[in-house]
């Protein structure tokens, strides 16, 4: 399966779907372990991930490794992507078009991982992925759709504008470590909307 991860990736550093190819230093496809029970999926890459080509590598990435740490969790133990695999000029959200055109390559890697759990960071992953539109009402929050769980929860770069948020992302991501937990001992999932 890993192979067909890097097959994805391959396709993903060459797509030209939309604009952002043109302005775009790296397309950053996802980047972990392919056999990760959480992926986390962001907005799109910023700056520094679209100079390495690599996803959270930056301030965020400092931020999310930290809550990751404080969770009990390894980057290398999980997936990291994001909604938009090119960076949207001058870090703008990425609109509608642009999420459709990279909409397949994040159900493959879904696909691909079958993971137990999808971390959702953000409004623009909760708008693309559940149509949700209020990161701060839901966040810490468990929803199940289509026989798949998701957990909601801040962005990191949030954080970097309001660092009250560093607490709840940490705590969050503790909360979802421990919910795995729950789901592998077979345990029922509580908050399950």
């Amino acid at each position: 399966m890993s192979e067909d991860l890097d097959n994805l990736r391959k396709t993903v550093i060459s797509c030209n779907k939309c604009e952002l190819a043109k302005t775009r230093t790296n397309a950053v496809p996802g980047l972990g372990y392919y056999k990760s029970e959480i992926i986390f999926i962001g907005e799109a890459p910023g700056r520094n991930e679209d100079l390495w080509g690599k996803p959270f590598v930056g301030a965020a990435g400092k931020i999310l490794s930290e809550a990751l740490e404080y969770a009990g969790l390894t980057r290398d133990g999980v997936y990291i992507t994001n909604v938009v695999k090119c960076r949207p000029p001058n870090n703008r959200q990425p609109n509608t078009q642009e999420i459709d055109s990279c909409n397949s390559y994040l159900l493959e890697e879904l696909r691909l991982i079958r993971p137990k759990i999808i971390c959702i960071l953000g409004n623009t992953a909760f708008g693309s992925l559940l149509n949700g539109n209020s990161i701060t009402k839901n966040r810490g929050k468990i929803i199940k759709k289509n026989d798949q769980i998701f957990f909601v929860t801040v962005h990191p770069a949030a954080v970097i504008y309001n660092p009250q948020l560093r607490q709840v992302l940490k705590d969050d991501l503790k909360s979802l470590a421990e919910t795995l937990d729950n789901i592998k001992k077979g345990k029922s999932i509580e908050n399950i909307q």
